[in-house]
């Protein structure tokens, strides 16, 4: 493609809103622009960076047994009412009535519409297993769209969906799709962990998300230095670790602590440590008062709480509300003597020898609370969001903290959904059996987002070649003499051996080219100057920031030979090209 014909329109200056690196770059590289909050039109760079990940997607989704369908956007309300994630999934569903006063929901996933054509079609084991999938604009209200294609409402996204007549059936399913996603993301060229993780809004008893590594990730997970573990903080579970004593550890004792309603107002005045207090969580659980308690440095982790209270929801208490429902003041509230109020404690309290915690009275604390034998009438369990420095689960290791952007995951649904929307099939005995599920996805938009913050530097993006819209640029520093003849030369060839190949054509000064050709993130630069009559360019290995001097004769074939290779993921190098 010439580039004086192509559309590209890049901007000097990131856009006011743009938050993050991606969405900046990928702005004023011409890729992408804004029509509403959460909402972007694809330019004609951003559409073949889309195409080329759907490519690879959909090559691996095919290897792996899974058939292609494209399912409606819009679905009726009742379908989902049926499931009964109508009343429950919340404001970000985009719900509408058509002109007759149906309800329906733009779909921001499809589990009810392919369970829908399952138990339509699929009436015998025989026909198991089934994986079917669909690669379609969705549409989720985010109440903060946010970091452009990174949290953005309307996105591409792929969804696929496994039937399968067993448990043992369904795993294997599972293994399947699990193993396909490791093969799409490495053709994409990303560095990328999948990470234990928990189910949310889907449902369902297994799930693992697929993490690209980058510091600016909006995701915290966690990896053992020892063995292959890894999880979402939100996930991954822990044990108590063992803790130093605080020093005499006779009976607890109430004293006064005024104006200490946080854990650092409270070691200010104690002298004490975060780590050597109790801290309390005030929830509503199901409109009833709950009480978490983690030790003073630690953080709660609500899904952790949520599965141990069994409550449907759960919310920050109002202070106010606490404080009249219970009787017990907030900031002071202690694990001894609590009434009125649904208790739990994070096990690693049970390592304390000795600790200090609220009195339940204004301005009061307990002192030398040893939490083994004064709060044993508290149920304890893993609350606590994991950090670095926590022991494995699995092993002796230690985790280790990353920054990730999800970008694909997988659940484990069993019959969450078949048995809701009575999705049968006649098993081999003869009898009516509920389909074991599963269902995976990946943000196909949001790769391209995860991409860019992985790969780029201060002068623009540095796009793995797998997802580059254009491979190689050709930037003739005249339009004139040899250097043009060169340039259109090298750039026929490029193209009559298969690679996607663009010439900038344009009337522009060298550092023009050279800016745009930067900021747009051309795995290769191929730059036809003074050594033009000597058949010899500078080529430019964006990533790796290496430059060489080759021979055009035989350039256009080497080129073709290592891009082949580089498709499959493996990053560009110099010596592909020596």
């Amino acid at each position: 493609m010439r580039i004086k014909s192509l559309h590209i329109p890049t901007l000097r200056e990131p856009p006011k809103d743009a938050e993050t690196v991606s969405h900046q770059l990928l702005v004023r590289a011409g890729y992408i622009r804004r029509l509403a909050a959460g909402i972007y039109s694809f330019l004609p760079l951003g559409v073949r960076a889309v195409e080329k990940v759907k490519r690879i997607v959909r090559e691996e989704m095919d290897r792996a047994g899974a058939q292609e369908v494209v399912m409606p956007a819009v679905i009726p309300a009742e379908l989902w009412i049926e499931s009964g994630r109508w009343p429950v999934y919340g404001p970000e569903l985009l719900r509408l009535k058509d002109r007759k006063q149906a309800e329906y929901c733009v779909g921001p996933t499809h589990e009810e519409v392919v369970v829908d054509l399952a138990r339509k079609d699929i009436r015998s084991y025989k026909q198991l297993p089934v994986n079917l999938y669909q690669i379609q604009t969705k549409f989720r209200d985010e109440i903060r769209p946010r970091a452009g294609l990174m949290r953005g409402r309307e996105f591409v996204m792929k969804d696929a969906y496994s039937f399968d007549a067993s448990i043992a059936g369904a795993h294997a399913s599972y293994k399947l799709m699990y193993d396909a996603y490791c093969c799409i993301f490495e053709r994409l060229g990303l560095v990328f962990r999948p990470v234990e993780a928990d189910t949310g809004n889907i449902g369902g008893s297994m799930s693992h998300e697929f993490q690209v590594l980058a510091d600016s990730g909006e995701d915290a997970i966690v990896a053992c230095d020892g063995c292959d573990f890894a999880a979402n903080v939100e996930k991954a579970p822990l044990a108590a670790q063992p803790f130093a004593p605080i020093g005499a550890t006779g009976p607890a004792r109430v004293i006064d602590t005024p104006g200490t309603k946080t854990i650092e107002s409270l070691c200010k005045l104690l002298g004490c440590r975060p780590d050597q207090t109790i801290k309390a969580v005030l929830y509503m659980a199901d409109d009833q008062a709950a009480v978490a308690f983690v030790r003073g440095d630690r953080e709660v982790n609500e899904i952790k709480v949520k599965k141990a209270l069994a409550c449907a929801n759960l919310h920050l208490a109002d202070a106010e509300w606490f404080a009249k429902t219970t009787g017990m003041p907030p900031g002071y509230v202690g694990a001894i003597g609590t009434t009125n109020v649904q208790v739990i404690a994070d096990f690693e309290i049970t390592a304390m020898p000795s600790a200090v915690c609220g009195a339940n009275a204004k301005q009061q604390h307990r002192v030398d609370v040893v939490p083994a034998r004064d709060m044993a009438d508290v149920a304890f369990a893993d609350l606590r969001m994991a950090i670095a420095g926590d022991p494995c689960p699995r092993c002796p290791g230690k985790l280790r903290a990353f920054r990730g952007i999800e970008v694909g995951h997988v659940f484990y649904l069993g019959q969450k959904y078949s048995k809701a929307m009575h999705a049968t099939f006649l098993a081999e005995d003869g009898k009516e059996q509920h389909f074991e599920m599963g269902c995976y996805g990946i943000g196909i938009t949001r790769i391209l987002a995860a991409a860019i913050e992985q790969n780029h530097d201060a002068r623009g993006i540095r796009w793995p070649v797998a997802i580059a819209p254009y491979e190689v640029a050709v930037l003739p520093m005249a339009l004139e003499g040899e250097q043009l003849t060169v340039a259109e030369e090298l750039y026929a060839a490029l193209l009559q051996v298969g690679v996607a190949a663009v010439i900038d054509d344009r009337d522009e000064r060298p550092g023009v080219k050279f800016n745009d050709a930067d900021l747009i993130g051309y795995p290769i630069q191929i730059v036809v100057g003074k050594r033009a009559g000597e058949r010899v360019v500078e080529v430019k290995l964006r990533h790796a920031g290496v430059k060489l001097e080759l021979s055009v004769d035989g350039l256009a074939d080497k080129l073709a030979r290592v891009m082949v290779t580089c498709r499959l993921g493996p990053a560009l190098t110099a010596e592909a090209l020596s």
